[in-house]
């Protein structure tokens, strides 16, 4: 009985053993969570992939070797990630070791260090990245260097670049970075620091900042075009001086000439300390480019790549903003035939990438035609028959905004319609009315059917009819005045109190 009393000795050991072993489990990862998911990109999965996806296919890789510094704006995916998108092109199917992202602090204002996310993962829809836990610990033994991890829990400015890298580069480890006070001091600190884990390694190292902050569209094109011009010039002392020379000119609006200056710096410095020799501007816009943003307020974004040319190949010619100004023409913009069928493309194109991927494409103006500022109406017809109809009279837009943003609102928000669906935009013709400066009318008997708009205000009621209107209904110049009036909700005979107000404006209309 011995040997079976050994036995279930033996038995009880392993069973002890094999039962504290089951016990020492690891302790729990510390995973950073999404924290502005359904804020700045969407939080479902599907929706989120198609949309970065489609972004980064209207995208096009331009450098003749992959990137080793990237800036890439950090502001809602609907007004900035077309342009991220053109800085992350550049580095997909590349081998990196890992993607240090480098970011403002929003969120915590008594913090001045710099915080280095050493946890486990970072979270997005898409899933988890690892933390690259051998470049973190290594920055954290440098002064000034901490893991903080308030910093990091809501910080938007690393996170809105992790959906494109998880794109571009999949699997490959990522450290995120958060500035604190953006001094010069700080900046010499972190990119010192960054060239010492780089020794060796490849890496990528990407800057996220936003440019100007509020100033008018047109100002920000000026102030941006000065930013964006120090940063090329790889002088971190020219960016130092430019920013304060344009914050000391007192343009209405303008808080900052970029978020990320710090961390722009620190980019710079470290340029030049992996001996980088070229740098480009990959696309620019800012918030008025879209038809989502006002562009008496605008945030400039910049897409900028830094890398190492051994040879003379030409770098891209810099996507930098004009600086012309152009001011609304009286009359309707002419356009040629061909731009025409280009801006209806454009309008139906949009419409249809909002309903694809939720966001409008970004294009290019190019042609002066399409900068200038002009009232635009979009009108949707089915069948025949109404569909939508929304726009803007005055001319706060460019020509090619102010369409996109006109289609979309009359597909989505007029409130006469339901929202348009997939199903029916194949079945639903365009049609635009390029708009001229409304002008005053003093005599009613002045309006002309089939050439005049007309526009009555009287209180806080106003209303308006396009010129095709009144012929496409049949009426005379009388009937087109009631009809003016019925549109605001006034009495048929309102046009004849003097406390109307009455406009005319001409268009040039075009449709598909």
């Amino acid at each position: 009985m011995e040997w079976f009393f050994r036995a279930m000795v033996f038995s009880l050991f392993m069973t002890l053993l094999l039962g504290a072993c089951s016990r020492a489990t690891p302790a729990p990862s510390e995973i950073r969570k999404p924290a502005v998911a359904g804020q700045f990109y969407p939080s479902d999965p599907t929706e989120l992939s198609k949309m970065v996806e489609a972004m980064l296919g209207r995208a096009q890789k331009v450098l003749p070797t992959p990137p080793q510094i990237l800036i890439a704006p950090h502001a809602g995916y609907i007004f900035s990630g077309q342009v991220a998108a053109w800085a992350f092109k550049q580095a997909e199917g590349a081998r990196y070791e890992a993607v240090i992202i480098i970011g403002p602090n929003h969120y915590v204002p008594g913090f001045r260090q710099i915080s280095v996310y050493a946890g486990d993962a970072f979270e997005t829809p898409l899933g988890s990245v690892p933390i690259a836990k051998w470049i973190a610990n290594g920055l954290l033994e440098h002064k000034g260097i901490v893991f903080d991890r308030e910093t990091h829990r809501q910080e938007h400015s690393v996170e809105v670049e992790v959906p494109f890298i998880q794109k571009v580069l999949p699997g490959t480890p990522i450290v995120p970075i958060v500035m604190g006070e953006p001094s010069w001091e700080n900046a010499s600190i972190l990119a010192e620091a960054l060239a010492k884990v780089a020794k060796g390694h490849k890496l990528l190292f990407v800057v996220s900042s936003d440019l100007s902050h509020y100033p008018s569209y047109d100002d920000a094109r000026k102030v941006d075009r000065a930013t964006l011009e120090a940063i090329i010039s790889m002088e971190p002392e020219a960016l130092h001086k430019a920013t304060k020379e344009w914050m000391g000119k007192g343009i209405s609006g303008l808080g900052t000439c970029a978020c990320g200056e710090g961390l722009i710096l620190t980019g710079m410095m470290l340029a030049q300390k992996l001996g980088l020799n070229r740098a480009t501007v990959l696309r620019y816009a800012n918030s008025g480019d879209t038809p989502f943003g006002d562009v008496e307020r605008v945030v400039g974004y910049g897409a900028v790549a830094f890398w190492k040319e051994e040879g003379d190949r030409p770098a891209p010619t810099p996507d930098l903003p004009s600086l012309e100004s152009l001011v609304p023409s009286p009359e309707p913009v002419p356009l040629r035939p061909e731009q025409k069928e280009w801006l209806l493309k454009v309008a139906r194109e949009t419409i249809g990438s909002f309903l694809d991927y939720g966001f409008a494409p970004l294009y290019k103006a190019g042609e002066k035609e399409f900068q200038r500022p002009s009232g635009v109406f979009v009108t949707i017809k089915k069948q025949g028959e109404l569909r939508g109809c929304i726009g803007e009279v005055l001319p706060r837009r460019p020509l090619l905004v102010a369409t996109q943003w006109a289609a979309l609102a009359a597909a989505f928000s007029d409130p006469r319609f339901p929202p348009l669906s997939r199903e029916e935009l194949d079945e639903v013709k365009l049609e635009i009315s390029v708009l001229s400066i409304p002008q005053p009318l003093d005599d009613p008997n002045k309006v002309e059917v089939g050439k005049h708009g007309l526009i009555i205000v009287k209180g806080e009621r106003s209303g308006l009819l396009l010129p095709q209107v009144p012929v496409e209904e049949g009426w005379d110049r009388e009937e087109f005045l009631k009809g003016v009036c019925r549109k605001a909700g006034l009495p048929e005979d309102a046009w004849k109190d003097k406390e109307s107000r009455l406009y005319t404006f001409t268009a040039d209309v075009f449709g598909e």
